[in-house]
């Protein structure tokens, strides 16, 4: 799951930042609705920032770090205590609907707290799904097509937000594509969905720890109003089916994210091309007259 976008990359003078850094200021550029900044100013900057308003210490930001932290954890238990395991990783996919919400409620969105965000997430999914490849070997090519997926579709739609000029790859229009309009901009739907994808792994890796059926751990009474065939399913089991339709829709939605990318940046590519053509064809006219 990822936040919002994390404001601008505008850059401001501030008594922390020396005068030589100050003074560069005129090597920001502007392209689209975004400003552009030398990346040897923007170094300088985050070196020089105060403790008052250090980004990297950013509320948001902090809890991002602890996101990374519990997965960690989460990962080294993973192997032989899935109750660690579960717990730790349900936190660390928790706090990312926390450090949004922290970040607006605290004026600290930043460019880098949305990244931090979003690598966390793909890193973290994609280490659960390699070890759902040696649980379930036979599903291993599946698995290694999903991590593929993940990591190239967000890749293609950030850099393909970067090169338009927007100032978030949450900002996309419907003209664009109807279905990552409604995706990204319906925080209810992000949350659905990103939990729901997430909850079906986690399924499946408890369903090589749990073997237990559903009508062993329910009264008699209780488990009278189950369908006969849920009862003899473990609970990971019942919720893996669950949450596998909200699974396969979010993976639909990276191929479409991944498709609508390409022919964006396919489409960057020929403008670049018609506008070089068009200013050789003028210098070659201004060099004839």
């Amino acid at each position: 799951m990822t936040r919002p976008s994390n404001g601008s990359a505008s850059v401001y003078s501030s008594p922390a930042v020396p005068a030589a850094g100050a003074a560069k200021a005129h090597k920001i550029r502007r392209r689209g609705s975004i400003d552009i900044v030398d990346a040897k100013v923007a170094v300088d900057l985050a070196t020089a920032q105060s403790y008052t308003e250090n980004v990297f210490f950013f509320v948001p930001n902090l809890i991002g770090y602890t996101r990374v932290i519990l997965a960690g954890l989460s990962l080294h238990f993973m192997s032989y205590h899935p109750r660690y395991c579960t717990l730790l990783y349900g936190i660390s996919c928790l706090l990312d609907a926390v450090d949004g919400l922290a970040a607006r409620a605290l004026g600290q969105t930043s460019k880098f707290g949305a990244v931090l965000d979003m690598v966390t997430d793909r890193c973290t999914t994609s280490c659960l799904l390699c070890y759902l490849s040696s649980a379930y070997p036979s599903y291993a090519l599946l698995f290694q097509f999903l991590i593929a997926l993940d990591f190239s579709s967000h890749y293609m739609h950030m850099y393909s937000s970067l090169v338009t000029g927007s100032r978030s790859h949450k900002l996309v229009t419907s003209d664009v594509s109807r279905i990552l309009w409604y995706y990204y901009n319906d925080s209810r739907t992000l949350f659905f969905m990103c939990a729901g994808n997430e909850l079906f792994f986690v399924s499946l890796y408890l369903m090589k720890w749990i073997q237990t059926p559903i009508s062993a751990s329910l009264p008699s009474p209780v488990a009278s109003y189950f369908p006969v065939f849920l009862l003899s399913l473990t609970w990971p089991a019942a919720m893996a089916m669950l949450t596998f339709p909200i699974c396969f829709t979010k993976n639909v939605i990276n191929v479409v994210q991944l498709w609508k990318a390409s022919k964006i940046l396919v489409g960057v590519d020929l403008a670049e091309r018609a506008a070089a053509r068009e200013k050789e064809t003028i210098a070659k006219l201004e060099k004839r007259d």
